[in-house]
């Protein structure tokens, strides 16, 4: 049981010091491409929900 506490220690050590010795670029360039979260857990229906409110919206003002 001890072994697998160690060995999760040693994984997220070697995590950090690997994100921590990396330029900042690449961390910037990471965070960059990451998807937005509405997008990341629904999919295309935020995107389909807000075209069709823009469309309603521009209609109702016409």
């Amino acid at each position: 049981m001890a072994s697998g506490g160690d060995e999760l220690v040693k994984y997220i050590t070697e995590k950090v010091v690997v994100y921590i010795e990396d330029p900042r670029a690449i961390h910037a360039r990471r965070a960059a491409t990451k998807q937005p979260w509405s997008q990341k857990w629904f999919g295309m229906l935020p995107l389909g929900w807000s075209i069709w409110r823009s469309k309603w919206s521009h209609s109702k003002k016409e």
